[in-house]
């Protein structure tokens, strides 16, 4: 099979210049592949002109809506993905962190952005500003999408998640995407870029496909374009110094070798939880995708008491491991990705040898079920063994890219804490213990050096996720040699394909253009009540102001004794006097809020369903017996929940008889879109007589 290019709207095969792909498992050649005749230049220029400007014309909602879609139609096509799969020599647990977790991400990346981002084409970063003394000037920041080109250079190891989780936040960021998968799994990528393609569910020019070479691309970047890869050290430097990335502020984006640890408490003795939890995810880690992960534990340190008792148990767990043919259900770790990442595995061992002993396994010799060592990339797991890892320098610079740990003692925490930064910074980390202040100064001594540290132990054993498992909530990027933490999961990823902007002008301006109010800006007075309109109808500046009510002695010892909240500052009139924030007995904080509901409630059944809470609460200046307070209650912000409903954010000021702002919050509601979506008052069975 010959894997065609998705360029310029159309597949694309190459004349020639093929390169061929063989199985993991038996080495014959399943595909070939070539980039050679494609413009990339075009290529480059189609994606700004025809996928830039339809995908920055959608909201983040609708974006979030059509990648929801895309993981529907993925999810529904998974099982000829695992078939493809095999070839890689990924088996079916596998297919649960490539294939599952990629369509998961998916799917999460969608969920997250319709509740966390609004549904317009910017995201509002922060509160507004005055600059000016009188409140006319002001400043805000938006954060909008570049208007580049993001492209992904990708890692042989997870041809469907490496390529869905850079995906997920690109687009929804607004920006089009170029994918290059690596050669040697490059026919998976493939097969999912093709159900993409056929889906017809994402805009034209929102993705592009290179199977081979990129070429000269990288000589068609500019300051608006993101390049992220994946993969070695000498490759990303190679990527990064490239004269356009330096010449023109290209943003590059690296994850590469990482050698992630996994630290034994000193607490965590063998038969503790935590110990047999440690083994547990160390053999897990190096037969997971046959170690072939980024965040795989590449070194494990224990106690030096305890070395020798985890070096038993982890032999004993290895030694129950089957290799061989992924699609066998006893297998439990298939193949390597091909012969040539097998035989850089093996050299990468050969010389953590040179510092360390093996404990188990033989990286030139294995026992495989169902296939062949002469044809398949199989290797058996392999565990060494450094007693002296102060004294050694490779076991902290070499990864080998496989099922490959080096275990290692340290004699206190600190020792421990130097050991694992030994290691230059990485993606993951994980510590296990029980011991609270073991546990603390572990994680605060190596936090500095990881993207991400898991803390596993007796408490968390059932939920937690693993040492490596991709979550698209968090960060999966990491300082020093991982290659920097500007690689960010989760939300915040999105916003790396965005600019930030500060934006200055008048407080009205700001609220046009960022469909925002704040205070300075106009307010839209109406006739109705605003709780009598619906989530539509609602004017963004819609205010009313109530009138006063005083607050009553009787009314602070009523509340007092009703609630159980007799604090001081309420009740006696020469400890609050003596307090440096009151001048005698004052109001309760919450007395305001439920008196300021008094005020501005519309009581009657209507649009308005629920009361959702309510944010960035302060209090200004105390109430005191015999003082009023009105309400100024406006529409700040609207943003679409579910089609018969959407949230209202209100902000709420409170003023005493001085017009003095006494507490101010922001209300947030639930309101109906249509006229025909009844009130959950009105929606049940008549009332009963």
């Amino acid at each position: 099979m010959k894997l065609r290019s998705y360029a310029l709207g159309r597949w694309y095969e190459a004349p020639g210049g093929f390169v061929d792909i063989h199985s993991a498992v038996d080495g014959r050649t399943i595909a070939q592949a070539s980039s050679a005749g494609l413009d990339f230049g075009a290529i480059a220029r189609y994606a700004r002109e025809v996928g830039g400007p339809k995908l920055r014309a959608l909201t983040f909602h609708d974006r979030a809506a059509l990648l929801k879609s895309l993981a529907t139609h993925l999810n529904e096509r998974k099982e000829q993905f695992y078939e493809l799969s095999y070839d890689t020599g990924a088996t079916m647990r596998d297919h649960a962190f490539d294939i599952d977790g990629g369509i998961g991400t998916l799917f999460a990346y969608a969920s997250r952005a319709r509740k966390e981002l609004p549904d317009e084409r910017f995201v509002l970063d922060g509160d507004i500003e005055s600059i000016g003394k009188k409140g006319t000037f002001a400043a805000r920041h938006i954060l909008t999408p570049l208007q580049g080109v993001a492209v992904f250079v990708n890692a042989y190891n997870f041809p469907c998640w490496g390529m869905l989780e850079k995906l997920a936040p690109a687009f929804l960021a607004g920006v089009r995407c170029i994918v290059k998968p690596a050669t040697v799994t490059a026919y998976v990528t493939h097969a999912i870029f093709q159900a993409i393609v056929e889906s017809e569910i994402l805009p034209e020019g929102a993705m592009q496909l290179i199977v081979g070479s990129t070429g000269d691309l990288l000589e068609h970047l500019d300051s608006q374009d993101v390049l992220s890869f994946t993969g070695s050290l000498e490759t990303s430097l190679k990527l990064r110094d490239h004269h356009v990335v330096a010449e023109k502020a290209v943003r590059f984006v690296a994850e590469r070798d990482s050698l992630n640890a996994a630290i034994l408490g000193p607490d965590a003795a063998p038969g503790s939880p935590e110990f047999d939890l440690f083994v547990r995810e160390i053999v897990r880690e190096m037969t997971t995708k046959a170690g072939q992960k980024c965040t795989a534990i590449r070194r494990a340190f224990v106690p030096r008491a305890f070395y020798a008792a985890a070096a038993d148990a982890l032999r004993e767990k290895l030694a129950a491991v089957i290799v061989g043919d992924p699609r066998l259900e006893r297998v439990r770790m298939g193949a390597l990705a091909g012969l040539a990442q097998r035989d850089e595995v093996r050299a990468n061992v050969a010389m953590l040898m040179t510092e360390a002993t093996a404990l188990f396994g033989d990286p030139n010799r294995v026992e495989v079920e169902g296939a062949s060592t002469e044809t398949g990339a199989f290797m058996g797991p392999v565990l060494l063994g450094c007693e002296r890892p102060l004294d050694a320098t490779k076991v902290h610079e070499v990864e080998a890219f496989g099922p490959v740990a080096t275990l290692m003692p340290y004699d206190s925490v600190a020792e421990a804490i130097d050991l694992v930064r030994r290691g230059g910074g990485s993606l993951a980390a994980s510590v296990y213990s029980h011991d609270s202040s073991a546990a603390n100064e572990l994680i605060l001594g190596i936090g500095s050096a990881h993207g991400r540290i898991i803390v596993i132990d007796r408490d968390d054993a059932g939920e937690q996720t693993g040492h490596g498992s991709p979550l698209p909530a968090l960060i999966h990027g990491g300082p020093g040699r991982a290659g920097g933490s500007e690689e960010l999961g989760g939300m915040r990823g999105i916003f790396h394909y965005m600019q930030r902007t500060a934006i200055q002008a008048s407080p009205a301006r700001l609220a046009s253009l960022l469909n925002a109010w704040s205070r300075g800006a106009a307010e839209v007075r109406t006739e109705s009540h605003p709780f009598r309109h619906y989530y539509d109808e609602l004017v963004i500046g819609e205010t009313i102001v109530t009138g006063a009510r005083t607050i009553t002695l009787e009314d602070i010892e009523h509340f007092a004794h009703f609630t159980g909240d007799t604090f001081y500052a309420h009740m006696d009139e020469e400890a609050a006097k003596a307090n440096p924030f009151f001048p005698g007995r004052v109001a309760h904080g919450y007395l305001l809020l439920s008196f300021a509901a008094g005020l501005f409630v519309e009581p009657a059944p209507g649009p308005v369903l629920a009361n959702y809470g309510l944010d960035n609460l302060r209090f200004f200046k105390p109430v005191s017996p015999g003082d009023s307070i009105s309400v100024r209650l406006t529409v700040k912000q609207k943003s679409p929940r579910k089609p018969e409903y959407g949230e209202v954010r209100w902000d709420v000021e409170i003023t005493n008889q001085h017009g003095e702002t006494v507490a101010s919050y922001e209300l947030l509601t639930m309101n109906a879109t249509e006229k025909e979506v009844a009130s959950p008052v009105l929606a049940g069975p008549p009332p009963v007589n």
